[in-house]
């Protein structure tokens, strides 16, 4: 017996030793395989739309400012202290138009480096998205600008006519602690409807879902990527759509095609922060910082990996209000030079107005600061009807001194002037349509005169339902806006401004920005009906300059100017429109 319980023990024994030794193993592997597990957090910050916003200073309106890339630094810089190099900044175009910073580094100092090109670099981005407003500026400008950056600008749907590929980079791939990040870059491809061929010659722009879909499959394959992130130059949905293109498609993009992780946008000036469910069921964040540097798009990617296997992936994100972030003393000290340089280029007086002129009385009837533009497009191109819109939503220009900086309020773009030749019945049509966006038809004398909507986040829009700078009135005739007719019927063009009658058979040289002329806002094709592709056949001039440069030296060879409301055009009924007009103008200016 004491032999058996010896040996029953001694197996005991060896079984509870091989255990143990297999329970140590297990807990190596437990411990090693824990080892490799890594937690990984990123930190993008999209600006969008900055549109000159570099100094906490408004050029144009010589005051201080908001929004500013000054802040946004001191902001960055303040994250970076926590992420390092998973801190990653990212713009989303429309950066090269807006304020006299701009404008001067594009066209006046030419022989050095673009303003923009010193400031992505100094501030340390990693990623751009060329906008629509960057185009504009010309390829002499968006060439220059592009070589001069240390990373590619991004546009996977701007497509080269000659070789079928994307002229510019279709994406940018970013190594963060061992993370491989692609960022795919699209504009809207509404180009055409807005600026002349030879600003984007020999390049045409695809649709964003199916040039999306492409490249998530090609950067999946060839980059194999952890994190895909979108930058797209297009707003939130909506816009101009037609048979070509949709404005406006970033939220479809997100909800199209699977494989973004964020999607980063802008284009539209409003902001927005959605959360979509793509077609395979993923969550995906969608972020728009609106313009002019006073948001951020800030969000956070959390990854836990082992090794290369992603165990989860998590995105959070805001927009981030940088107004209360202090001034980089770091960064204006290092941009002085340029500071200074814009300064005494917008502060040079170039002649006196005698009355002040504001945007705010287009809405209403004649107004003296359209009927200075009207004027001027008139005795520039030898037109005899001119179209023109306030390209400004609220600005006024004060009587007294006018300096170049009045200048970008008179003017906002470095749009060229237009001559088209039109008939009689295409003029109306254009203008049924331009009224039909702002007035609307008054059904009982209490009614809005206006065409209002709860759109004042949107600084485009700023209460209208449309956008203001759609609303175009017209000099050279005289006429009269029903409200309350319905649309199609609430213009009536009586005579021509020298007195001779109007005819609608007959056709007349129309003169207009280069934007409306090459279709843009639609004012052509949906209002007048003129086929799209006919428009170029019916430009018979086109400026050699911006409009801006001419208005600027009309001025100054005047020296003094007294601009006064043409009063060719009125709402009627009289008894009907001059209380709705006082009531809609406290509404929307609270005046």
């Amino acid at each position: 017996m004491t032999l058996f319980f010896r040996n029953f023990a001694d197996k005991i024994y060896q079984m509870m030793k091989r255990l143990l030794a297999a329970c140590l193993a297990l807990l190596l592997v437990k411990t090693a395989t824990m080892a490799e597990i890594k937690t990984i957090d990123l930190r993008v910050i999209e600006t969008s739309d900055v549109h000159g916003c570099f100094f906490p200073y408004d050029f144009i309106n010589r005051e201080p400012k908001g929004g500013s890339l000054a802040r946004v630094f001191t902001y960055v810089e303040k994250l970076r202290k926590d992420y390092g190099k998973n801190l990653i900044l990212v713009d989303n175009g429309d950066i090269l138009q807006g304020q006299p910073t701009c404008y001067y580094s594009n066209f006046i100092k030419t022989d050095e480096r673009n303003l923009v090109s010193d400031i992505y670099r100094y501030m340390g981005y990693d990623a751009y998205t060329i906008g629509n407003h960057d185009i504009e500026t010309g390829p002499a400008v968006y060439n220059k600008w592009a070589q001069e950056l240390d990373h590619p600008i991004m546009c996977a749907n701007a497509i080269d006519n000659e070789t079928g590929q994307p002229r510019f980079s279709p994406y940018t791939i970013i190594n963060r602690d061992g993370i491989k990040i692609a960022i795919i870059g699209m504009i809207t491809p509404a180009i055409p409807n807005w600026l002349n061929e030879s600003l984007w010659k020999g390049m045409h722009f695809d649709g964003m879902v199916k040039c999306a879909r492409h490249w998530v499959e090609v950067v999946k394959k060839k980059e194999h990527p952890q994190v895909i992130i979108g930058l797209f130059h297009s707003g939130r949905s909506n816009g101009i759509l037609t048979k070509e293109y949709q404005e406006n498609a970033s939220l479809e993009v997100a909800e199209r095609v699977p494989g973004f992780d964020l999607v980063l946008y802008g284009h539209d000036h409003t902001r927005h922060l959605d959360r979509v469910t793509n077609v395979k069921g993923d969550n995906v964040l969608c972020l728009d910082p609106s313009c002019e540097a006073y948001l951020v798009s800030d969000a956070q990617i959390h990854l836990q990996m082992d090794g290369d296997k992603i165990l989860s992936k998590h995105v959070t994100g805001q927009l981030k209000d940088v107004t209360n972030e202090k001034v980089s003393d770091e960064y204006m000290a290092y941009f002085k030079a340029r500071y200074d340089s814009v300064s005494t280029f917008v502060n040079r007086k170039i002649g006196t107005f005698e009355n002040t002129i504001s945007t705010r009385d287009s809405y209403f009837g004649n107004s003296a600061f359209m009927d200075f533009i009207h004027y001027l497009q008139l005795q520039i191109s030898g037109a005899q009807i001119s179209f023109a819109a306030p390209l400004t939503f609220d600005t006024k220009i004060n009587k007294g001194d006018v300096f170049v900086s009045d200048m970008f309020n008179l003017y906002r773009y470095e749009n060229q002037i237009y001559v088209l030749k039109m008939s009689g019945k295409e003029i109306k049509g254009f203008l049924e349509m331009s009224y039909d966006l702002w007035s609307n038809t008054m059904t009982n004398p209490n009614d809005h005169i206006m065409l209002l909507s709860s759109t004042g986040n949107d600084k485009q829009r700023n209460g209208f339902k449309n956008l203001a700078f759609n609303f175009d009135s017209a000099s050279g005739i005289n006429y009269t806006v029903d409200v309350t007719k319905t649309s199609g019927e609430k213009i009536k063009i009586t005579t021509l401004a020298d007195g001779s009658p109007f005819d609608e058979n007959k056709i007349y040289k129309v003169v207009m920005n280069s934007y409306r002329g090459n279709g843009g806002g639609e004012l052509l094709t949906k209002g007048a009906g003129i086929p799209h592709d006919s428009i170029p056949s019916r430009i018979i001039f086109a400026s050699e300059r911006d409009q801006r440069y001419y208005l600027m030296k009309y001025i100054e060879e005047k020296k003094i100017l007294n601009p006064l409301p043409g009063n060719n055009w009125r709402f009627i009924p009289d008894e009907w429109a001059k209380p709705a007009i006082e009531r809609d103008r406290k509404v929307i200016f609270g005046e």
